[in-house]
């Protein structure tokens, strides 16, 4: 009787700790995506923005308000299609891009 309590009770605590590994995993959820659509169009990382979206007006500047990791050297962020896009300066290639989802944080 009291092996089975053991077991029992072992697997009580396996139980809770793996729910609170799921939990934590799970708040650190990451937002990165490596495409997205704007209208009809697929955009894949490495893949380059319209002209439109390189402009001031599309530029992200409060990044840290959306929770978006700062931009590298030479780069900014956009947004398009309802996502966040880490582009070059130069040439509006995609470098990384996150879910729209992450300014709900």
């Amino acid at each position: 009787m009291r092996h089975s309590k053991i077991i029992m009770l072992s697997a009580l605590v396996m139980t809770s700790l793996m729910t609170v590994s799921h939990t934590a995993s799970a708040a650190t959820t990451s937002h990165e995506i490596q495409s997205f659509f704007d209208d009809s169009t697929e955009y894949k990382i490495g893949d380059a923005v319209p002209g439109m979206y390189r402009t001031k007006p599309y530029e992200i500047i409060d990044w840290q308000q959306r929770h978006l990791p700062a931009p590298d050297a030479g780069t900014h962020w956009t947004y398009i299609g309802g996502n966040y896009a880490m582009i070059t300066d130069t040439d509006g290639k995609i470098l990384k891009a996150e879910s729209g989802d992450i300014y709900f944080q």
